[in-house]
């Protein structure tokens, strides 16, 4: 659900104090349509933006599935005048979501080709206001979120180990958070790996660390305890994934795939 708050928001930073150009009578109808191949996602906030401006809207398309050159993602019908404020936003919206979950799809299936059941995730770095949009783009491509926010999963980084120790900030943070809440803690050298695991660690993300490196940390998670997850992460590039995804990890998490993205290229028609 995206609230009417940031719709208003979206579009009075493209609208400004007054547009003469959307000034247009009577009704319309309008087509989003593809002009290069790649995954649907951002429908949701094309609809948002378009029902909240009493145009009427169908998809033709579910996030996920693939589209091609030509191919129409939504139609629209309703007054122009509205139809022409919304457009932009929409095609922004829906372009920017479908370059995440294109990019997400590739990434997935890059890591397919080598381990069936690696994970590929994105990160916090997402765009400030755009978070939900590009979490579910993500997901569309056949992603997974990580964690949503900051209150969905405890994560020990290098400056809480750099204050408390890496063992007693697992402990100070176990005795904080709920029972069902997992704890990931970061290491950046393969040796702290088992001591995170061994401390109660659910999760051992392996960070900046080189294939090689990756796979030496894993195995002595694995023989320190089994069940512990192993996640590699830091500047991983779809090109990389292969590489990082031999190493056995469970989950391989990419910045890059809400932060540095290609938007799929769609137009907008009226008439």
């Amino acid at each position: 659900m995206i609230p009417d708050s940031k719709i208003e928001s979206w579009l009075q930073e493209d609208i400004g104090h007054h547009d003469v150009t959307n000034q247009v009578p009577g009704e319309t109808d309008g087509r989003l349509v593809a002009r290069e191949p790649g995954v649907a996602a951002g429908l949701d906030g094309a609809r948002a933006v378009f029902e909240y401006l009493g145009v009427d809207v169908e998809t033709s398309v579910e996030p996920g599935d693939r589209i091609g050159p030509g191919d129409i993602v939504l139609r629209t019908g309703g007054p122009a005048r509205e139809t022409l404020r919304g457009e932009r936003v929409a095609v922004n919206v829906v372009g920017h979501a479908s370059g995440i979950a294109t990019k997400t799809r590739r990434a997935v299936e890059t890591a397919r080709e080598t381990a069936e059941s690696v994970r590929i995730a994105c990160t916090r770095k997402t765009t400030p206001g755009l978070r939900g949009i590009e979490k579910r783009a993500v997901v569309a491509g056949g992603g997974d979120t990580h964690r949503l926010n900051l209150s969905h999963m405890v994560m020990v980084k290098d400056n809480h180990v750099a204050e408390m120790g890496l063992e007693s900030a697992i402990e100070h943070f176990r005795t904080k958070a709920s029972f069902a809440t997992k704890i990931e803690v970061e290491v950046e050298e393969p040796e702290d790996a088992p001591r995170a695991a061994e401390a109660g660690a659910d999760i051992v993300l392996l960070d900046n660390m080189d294939p090689a490196t990756t796979a030496h940390a894993v195995d002595r998670i694995r023989a320190t305890d089994p069940d512990v997850l192993a996640e590699a992460s830091g500047g991983i590039s779809v090109q990389d994934v292969p590489a990082y995804a031999s190493t056995g990890v469970d989950i391989i998490s990419m910045g890059s795939l809400t932060h540095s993205v290609e938007t799929l290229d769609l137009s907008f028609r009226t008439g």
